[in-house]
């Protein structure tokens, strides 16, 4: 139980310390909301070696930790939508499909930007903020195979 409650310690750590460094580098696409999403890193590792329950505290851990820090009530609110979605995919398809864990990531990637641009919806109350969409789509499934692969490298060299 120590171990586990280090563990998730540990890894909201390096998630928020990965959020801070994402908070550094500037977007050069111009649509709003794209991000490699380094962060996930942290939750997505938890995800794997633990459950949902596990991965959604990090989750939020993460997300509240950042957003009071680098963002703002809206920033927290499209994130944490975002993650919900995204988490409940990525936990249907870890435990219901045979998909590496690049394609639940990048599930994972396209989740978060479907969750985002709902949110987005609603509060504008205006469906035109789907023309981001397609953009949002090509970056989830770029940043899912990005975050996968190094969630691939980082269970290989972490044994917990």
């Amino acid at each position: 139980m120590k171990q586990k409650t280090a563990c998730l310690g540990l890894f909201s750590a390096v998630a928020i310390i990965l959020g801070y460094v994402e908070s550094l580098i500037p977007v050069f696409a111009g649509i709003p909301g794209i991000k490699l999403g380094l962060a996930n890193l942290g939750v997505l590792f938890i995800l794997k070696k633990y459950s949902f329950r596990e991965a959604a505290l990090v989750s939020v851990v993460r997300i509240l930790v950042i957003g009071f820090m680098f963002g703002n009530l809206f920033s927290i609110l499209y994130s944490l939508a975002g993650a919900a979605l995204s988490m409940t995919v990525m936990t249907i398809m870890l435990k219901k499909t045979s998909f590496s864990l690049i394609g639940v990531s990048v599930a994972g990637g396209v989740s978060h930007n479907i969750g985002q641009l709902i949110i987005a919806m609603l509060i504008v109350q205006n469906a035109s903020v789907f023309v981001y969409a397609p953009a949002l789509l090509v970056a989830g499934v770029a940043a899912g195979v990005v975050i996968g692969g190094l969630t691939n490298e980082i269970l290989k060299r972490v044994h917990l």
